[in-house]
């Protein structure tokens, strides 16, 4: 199983997501649109936590089961084709290469004075509006997206590559792929998605630990400041609302001396996320390609680390 993730670690490198080649992902958002539609128009009122718990457990059962099913059927054809499935399936449950490229993309936007450009670019990233953000916001929000996106896009997928293969990495991705889509706290999602954001916390607790362990390491190798990274990381984590992505966001602020958080705005209502980081220095575009080296360098630890376990274990 080493040799195929680390494979798929490369594919993703090289690759990223092409645009135009099947995507799991992308089948579980056209499933999770197609039966939120479906359960709300039986769900009103405290029903609500049920349809979202429906939906929740049909949405991960149906990406495990055909994920397995998948790699059986191909097993029957030829062992090589279900190798050649189970790397492109772990393939797909990375990000670094997409979450890199974006957050690059969004800083020659700015470099070059585009804001809107950068704003619409920028909305690829994050879930809250981007419609009227300074550069001084859109940095910073670029910068929060990829510290938190270090975790469910790259440690998380690989810890559970490592745990149970590629079934069990797909079945992650529908958990993260529903928190993203029902999981935030507006009034229309408050209860139907309360079950997909709890079990996504779940899911990111033990990786977002191995992510802020990671973290100071990787910036030893990177010359960055890990001293002040894990004071930073101690100190301000628990400040976030989610139990998980305060700490690579806290590590992040005290690895590049910046200060993270303030108002987001998410359909027009405001919400403040606690300051993490001393701000030692104002947000810049350098730190936006330093955050990218310092996603680079965890998810090769996390590989590595993930390697060195399996082997050891196996």
């Amino acid at each position: 199983m080493v040799g195929k993730i680390i494979l798929a670690f490369l594919l993703d490198l090289l690759l990223g997501d092409p645009p135009r080649v099947p995507h799991p992902v992308k089948a579980m958002g056209r499933l999770i649109t197609s039966l939120e539609g479906l359960l709300r128009k039986f769900a009103r009122g405290k029903g609500e936590y049920l349809a979202g718990f429906v939906l929740t457990f049909t949405v991960i059962s149906i990406a495990y089961v055909v994920a397995l099913l998948v790699l059986i059927l191909t097993n029957q054809i030829s062992n090589w084709l279900k190798v050649i499935m189970e790397i492109y399936l772990l393939y797909t449950v990375l990000a670094t290469k997409d979450l890199s490229r974006e957050a690059i993309c969004v800083s020659h936007l700015l470099l070059s004075k585009d804001l809107d450009a950068a704003r619409k670019r920028l909305s690829h990233l994050v879930g809250r509006d981007t419609e009227n953000l300074g550069e001084k916001e859109i940095l910073r929000a670029t910068v929060e997206s990829v510290a938190e996106n270090i975790t469910d896009g790259v440690v998380a997928p690989l810890f559970y590559a490592f745990l149970g293969g590629p079934a069990l990495a797909i079945a992650y991705k529908a958990i993260n792929t529903l928190d993203s889509m029902v999981g935030y706290g507006s009034d229309d999602y408050r209860r139907f998605g309360w079950f997909s954001a709890r079990l996504d916390d779940l899911a990111n607790f033990i990786p977002a630990r191995i992510t802020g362990f990671l973290f100071p390491i990787a910036c030893l190798l990177l010359g960055k400041d890990a001293r002040s990274c894990t004071l930073i990381m101690l100190r301000d984590s628990r400040k976030h609302l989610s139990p998980n992505a305060g700490i690579p966001e806290a590590a992040m602020a005290g690895a590049l001396g910046v200060r993270l958080g303030g108002v987001n705005f998410y359909q027009g209502i405001s919400n403040f996320r606690p300051f993490m980081g001393n701000a030692k220095v104002e947000i810049s575009l350098k730190h936006i390609r330093e955050a990218t080296a310092i996603l680079y360098m965890v998810t090769f630890l996390s590989l590595l680390l993930g390697a060195v376990i399996y082997l050891a274990v196996g």
